[in-house]
């Protein structure tokens, strides 16, 4: 009798262990533990035993009431040592039930549940926000690991029940990063500390948080009035790539030698068209923004590490104008060329257009340089000049022609060729606003480039030719086609101050830019975009599905 009921102890454990995670039903199991009683009384029958009578049923003969034997029972998935092994819960459908998950999530698995766990990811800051996938891709194991990492798991990026547990625990943490951390994303806060100042040396980007990034971050916490910790947790994450972060470095206001230096080198590359004399002003500010747009730096404005760095490389990409640019150094390009007659004040905007490249076509040709339709420096100091030649008095047409151009805007006051007619035209209630710049091109040039790279895979911060996060791929594809766009991150292109604001998700065209809260990506028409999928890890064309309308936040009209 002691075996009978150590054996009924050990068989009714099990079943209840298989029906907590899923692999029976409770009316199974019930089922399943009836017929192990039995067993055990009939094994207990054999010669010799005084506990069981002789008539007992066996097995086979045992009914119970409104069972239906016949039903179908799963097998359990047992590991090496007999256990049974675990099943992810909260699968949510009936075609998902049709499908157990699987015991431990890897990368290169697909299922319905893996959309759950890329969701809790993105909301604890593990993940960049994302439309969730039911693929377990690379992004996703970086992901797991980091948390992982964080609350002193293996480090092995799949997902088990004890990661999966804590992941969607009530106390899990968001995402955070402090002394003693290694990783591929510390080295990417730290370039971000060093830009800004706060860290001394591009050789202090270890992907080791020690004892120089603790203070680091401290400093730039204090600077910028937030909880004073050393940790790179939800607040400072944010904090390293919004437009309000303030910097450690030499900044407007300022005088000093080094500033001079710099100036003498943005002056030698044409940017900087005023005397050197060390003192930071509004000229070398908006001269340091135009090199950062140019030479592929995030644009701030300031003297930061990188930015020194790269006015001191020899192949620093020098000063030039041309169509899609918006900045001060266009509308004093406007003025000049507006000052020698060869274009209507009305076009004097900010704004290179195509009437703007137009007319400096035309300065160039009169005073004998190369007609390439960029101010370059030549173009400009031409320009800044008193000696250069006003445009020839015009025939009768030509006047009408320009009297034209002027009562429509015109589109270097931010149109394209063809296209100011068509922001002209009332849009009431059509969700696209009637201000702001679209861009001669074509929206399915755009498109062809964007397609061109599906498939690249994901890489947080990487902006190509062949890794992209979301931003990245917005900012390398556009400038493929010519849009000289400046880096901004996903926050940024919420309000980048240049194109036609597109307020009404239905309101989406080819070739718009797509914002949604914490993403962006490329309208690719019929209800598609194209974008850096984190949760997908790369590149894809997709749905712009109830997800991208629930987080919906603008567009943004590029070309007309």
């Amino acid at each position: 009798m002691i075996f009978v009921r150590l054996f009924l102890f050990l068989f009714y454990d099990r079943m209840k262990s298989m029906e907590k995670n899923g692999f029976v039903s409770k009316k199974k199991n019930m089922l399943l533990i009836c017929a192990g009683l039995a067993a055990a009384l009939a094994g207990c029958g054999a010669p010799g035993s005084s506990d069981i009578s002789e008539g007992a049923a066996s097995p086979s003969e045992i009914v119970i009431e409104g069972a239906n034997m016949q039903e179908e029972q799963p097998i359990a998935r047992l590991d090496l040592s007999g256990n049974v092994l675990p099943v992810l819960p909260d699968i949510t459908t009936a075609a998902d039930n049709a499908q157990l998950a699987p015991a431990y999530l890897r990368k290169g698995d697909q299922h319905a549940v893996v959309q759950q766990l890329q969701q809790r990811l993105m909301d604890l800051g593990y993940m960049d926000n994302d439309e969730p996938t039911t693929f377990y891709g690379d992004a996703t194991a970086v992901a797991v690991r980091h948390f992982q990492r964080q609350n002193e798991l293996d480090q092995d990026g799949i997902c088990g029940t004890e990661t999966w547990d804590k992941i969607f625990s009530d106390s899990a943490p968001y995402y955070a990063v402090s002394n003693g951390t290694d990783g591929d994303d510390v080295a990417r806060i730290q370039q971000r500390l060093y830009e800004l100042g706060y860290l001394a040396e591009a050789s202090d980007v270890t992907g080791h948080f020690g004892d120089s990034t603790e203070e680091a971050v401290k400093k730039l916490q204090n600077v910028n009035a937030i909880s004073v910790d050393g940790t790179v947790g939800k607040e400072t994450v944010n904090l390293l790539y919004s437009d309000e972060v303030k910097p450690n470095l030499i900044a407007f206001g300022e005088e000093s030698e080094v500033v001079r230096k710099c100036q003498e080198r943005l002056k030698e590359l044409g940017y900087l068209r005023t005397e050197p004399d060390g003192k930071f002003g509004n000229a070398t500010q908006v001269a340091i923004r135009e090199f950062q747009s140019r030479n592929d730096l995030v644009v701030d404005g300031y003297l930061g590490p990188s930015t020194r760095l790269a006015l001191d490389d020899p192949n620093a990409i020098g000063f030039g104008l041309r169509v899609g640019d918006t900045s001060e150094s266009v509308r004093l390009a406007q003025e000049r060329l507006s000052h020698y007659g060869y274009l209507v004040a009305g076009n004097v905007t900010g704004y290179y257009g195509d009437i703007t490249e137009d007319a400096v076509i035309s300065f160039q040709r009169n005073n004998g340089l190369v007609a390439d339709g960029m101010v370059g420096i030549q173009t400009m100091a031409k320009l800044e000049s008193d000696d250069a030649k006003k445009k020839p008095r015009e025939t009768a047409a030509a006047r009408e022609t320009t009297r034209r151009q002027s009562s429509s805007g015109g589109s270097s006051s931010g149109r394209g060729s063809g296209s100011s007619s068509n922001n002209s035209r009332p849009q009431q209630n059509s969700g696209v606003g009637s201000g702001g710049a679209t861009v001669s091109g074509s929206a399915q040039a755009l498109i062809n480039v964007a397609s061109s790279k599906l498939g690249c895979p994901y890489v947080w911060g990487a902006k190509g030719p062949n890794s992209f996060d979301c931003s990245g791929f917005v900012y390398w594809c556009l400038n493929q086609v010519g849009v000289r766009q400046s880096y901004l991150t996903s926050s940024g292109w919420r309000n980048p101050g240049r194109y036609q604001r597109v307020s009404s998700f239905d309101s989406i065209r080819a070739g718009d830019i797509v914002v949604v809260n914490g993403h962006v990506g490329i309208a690719a028409g019929g209800g598609t975009v194209i974008d850096a999928s984190s949760s997908n890890g790369r590149v894809v064309h997709r749905s712009l599905s109830s997800w991208w309308r629930n987080n919906f936040i603008v567009a943004w009209r590029i070309f007309g």
